[in-house]
């Protein structure tokens, strides 16, 4: 299994959206930039991404699990671009902050701090548990 983040405005999805989408899940579409696209057609059914809402709030807010691998996306009419399918995990109590990120000195090589305009990144293991620990999430 591998661990990845996921760019969301909230006012376009939230977190809450997602987790009343239920069990079925949610394309997530609409990704115009080719190393997120990229990075879309590496995730693999079971991996587990960060969902953090990005302009508004800027922080980590919840888990979605990839349902489906890379399809084409419907929302391109170009057909150059791929979708997933995600489902809600869990919702963090304690969101983290891009702010809190960026104070701790472990996560200084976090794609989130390096590539910021970037929306779809990977995370590494150590840097997946030292965020859920920020979040109080086990």
């Amino acid at each position: 299994m591998k661990y990845w983040l996921l760019k969301s405005e909230p006012n376009v999805w939230s977190i809450d959206q997602q987790q009343k989408a239920g069990s079925s899940g949610t394309d997530w579409d609409g990704v115009r930039n080719y190393q997120a696209k990229n990075n879309l057609k590496k995730m693999k059914k079971g991996d587990l991404c960060f969902f953090y809402h990005s302009n508004i709030g800027k922080e980590i807010v919840g888990i979605v699990e990839v349902i489906k691998t890379a399809f084409t996306d419907p929302t391109d009419k170009t057909n150059r671009f791929v979708a997933i399918k995600v489902k809600f995990k869990k919702k963090f109590n304690n969101p983290v902050t891009l702010e809190n990120i960026k104070k701790n000195a472990s996560l200084k090589g976090l794609p989130l701090i390096k590539q910021s305009r970037l929306s779809v990144m990977p995370i590494d293991t150590k840097c997946w548990k030292i965020i859920l620990k920020m979040g109080n999430i086990n």
